[in-house]
C-alpha cells in the first residue's frame, strides 16, 4: 500500500515566520506525515511526521485570526489559517490520526517481541486453511437451517390441521341441539391460554436470539459526519453481528444500520468509507467515517456485506506502489535527514550481550508489518465467521427445541383425537 498518498486535503494558508506573511496552499495528511504545499510555487513549505508532533491546538493569532497550530519537536510551531471547510474539522482529523499514531508506536515494540521467527507466512497459510474450513461449515449449517425451516413449516401445517380436527370433534361431541357438554366460554379460555403460552415461548426465544445478534465483532475510533465532510466529529464505529452502529464520543448511538438496511458501502481510501441507506420519497441516510484503524473494520465489512461494498477509483490509487521513497530530498528538504528517517535498527549492541541482542532483533524482524496486518485482518474475518456460525447454531438449537415441543404436542393431540373418535364410534 502506498502510504505516501494524501488521505485528506484542505485548502488554507501557512504562516512563514521568516518572511512574516501568510502563504496560501493545501494542507495534506498522509498515514505518517503532515505537509503544506504552496499553491503558487508548488514548494513544500512544511513537512513533518505525525510521530514528531508534540501538541495540536486551536488558537488565535495577534490579529484575532482563528488558526490551527501544530507544535513539533524542537519547539517548532506551525501556524495554519483560513482552513476549509473549517479549522474544527481539520483539528478533529489531525488529532485522531496523531493519537492513533502515538498508540501504534507505543505498542510496536511489544508486537515485534511476540512475533515468532520465520513463521509469518506459515501462520497466514494456517489461517487461510482455517477460514476455508469455517466457510464450508457455514454453508453446511445454512443448508441444515433450511431443512429445519421446512420441518417447522410442516409441523405448523400439521398443528393447524389438528386444530381443525379438534373443532370438528367438538361439534360432533356436543352438537348444537344437545344441551350438555363443554361450555363455549370454557373453550375460548383454553384457546387463549394456549396462545399466551406460545407467545411467551416465542418472546423468550427472540430475546435470546437478540442478545447474540447484538454482539460486537469490531469497534474502532473514528471521525464521523452525516452527509458531507463539513461536520466531521470524533466518534466510533461498531460492527455487530446484525448491524452497523455509528456513535459519538459519549457512546450515544447516532444511527444504527440494520444488516438488511445497508444499501451501499463506498470505500474512498483504506481509511475512509461511506455507509448509505436509501429511501423512496425522503433523503437517504449517509454517514462518512474516517479512521486510522479502518482496515480492521473493513476486514469484517467485506465478509458481511460482500455485494454492497464498492471501491471507488480513488481507492485504487492507494494500492499502487510509490514512485519515490518517502525520504526523497524533494519532499523532505526542509525537514532534515534526522526528521525524515525514524531509526528501525539499533545503532549499537550493548557489550556482553551482543549475540542475544542480535538474535532477538532477528526474531522481531521474522514477521513483517504487512504480514502482521494481514494476520490481524484474517483473525477478524474468522471472528466474524465464528460469530455468525454461533448465531446460526443457537438459532437451530432453538428451532430444535420448538420442533421437539411441537412434535410432542402433536403426538398428544393425535392420541386424544384418536380416543375421542373411538368413543364417538
Amino acid at each position: 500500500m502506498n502510504k505516501d498518498l494524501a488521505i485528506h486535503c484542505w485548502p488554507g494558508s501557512y504562516y512563514l515566520d521568516s518572511e512574516k506573511r501568510w502563504e496560501s496552499g493545501t494542507l495534506s495528511l498522509t498515514r505518517t506525515t503532515v505537509r503544506f504545499v504552496s499553491s503558487q510555487s508548488k514548494d513544500s513549505l512544511a513537512s513533518f511526521r505525525l510521530s514528531r508532533i508534540v501538541d495540536i491546538k486551536m488558537e488565535t493569532s495577534s490579529f484575532i485570526f482563528s488558526t490551527l497550530t501544530v507544535l513539533e519537536e524542537g519547539n517548532v510551531k506551525h501556524w495554519f489559517g483560513s482552513l476549509k471547510p473549517n479549522r474544527l474539522v481539520v483539528y478533529n482529523v489531525l488529532e485522531h490520526f496523531w493519537r492513533e499514531r502515538l498508540l501504534s508506536s507505543a505498542s510496536a515494540e511489544a508486537r515485534g517481541a511476540e512475533s515468532q521467527p520465520t513463521k509469518g507466512r506459515q501462520l497466514i497459510n494456517l489461517m487461510a486453511g482455517a477460514q476455508k474450513r469455517l466457510e464450508d461449515t457455514g454453508r453446511v449449517l445454512s443448508h441444515q437451517g433450511e431443512q429445519f425451516d421446512n420441518m417447522m413449516q410442516g409441523l405448523e401445517k400439521m398443528d393447524s390441521d389438528l386444530g381443525v380436527a379438534d373443532k370438528l370433534l367438538s361439534e360432533l361431541e356436543s352438537p348444537s341441539w344437545w344441551p350438555f357438554g363443554k361450555l363455549p366460554w370454557k373453550l375460548q379460555q383454553e384457546a387463549k391460554a394456549e396462545d399466551a403460552a406460545r407467545a411467551a415461548s416465542a418472546a423468550a426465544a427472540a430475546a435470546n436470539r437478540g442478545s447474540v445478534r447484538n454482539r460486537v465483532i469490531s469497534s474502532i475510533p473514528a471521525v464521523v459526519s452525516r452527509g458531507a465532510d463539513s461536520d466531521l466529529k470524533p466518534g466510533c464505529l461498531l460492527v455487530l453481528v446484525s448491524s452497523i452502529e455509528v456513535r459519538d464520543t459519549s457512546c450515544v448511538i447516532l444511527h444504527r444500520f440494520e444488516r438488511s438496511e445497508v444499501d451501499e458501502i463506498r470505500v474512498h481510501s483504506p481509511y475512509e468509507i461511506t455507509v448509505r441507506q436509501r429511501f423512496i420519497g425522503r433523503p437517504d441516510v449517509c454517514y462518512r467515517l474516517l479512521s486510522a484503524k479502518m482496515p480492521e473494520a473493513m476486514a469484517v465489512l467485506e465478509m458481511q456485506y460482500k455485494k454492497k461494498v464498492e471501491f471507488t477509483p480513488e481507492y485504487a490509487v492507494f494500492k499502487t506502489p510509490p514512485l519515490s521513497s518517502p525520504t526523497d530530498p524533494h519532499d523532505w528538504h526542509q525537514a532534515g535527514p534526522q526528521r525524515c528517517q525514524e531509526p528501525e535498527l539499533p545503532r549499537e549492541v550493548p557489550a556482553g550481550g551482543g549475540l542475544s541482542q542480535l538474535q532477538v532483533h532477528s526474531q522481531q524482524q521474522s514477521v513483517s508489518q504487512e504480514e502482521a496486518q494481514e494476520l490481524k485482518q484474517m483473525l477478524l474475518q474468522l471472528k466474524s465467521l465464528a460469530l455468525e456460525a454461533e448465531t446460526e447454531l443457537e438459532r437451530q438449537d432453538e428451532v430444535l427445541d420448538v420442533l421437539t415441543n411441537s412434535a410432542d404436542r402433536a403426538t398428544m393431540q393425535i392420541g386424544k383425537h384418536t380416543g375421542r373418535m373411538k368413543r364417538l364410534l
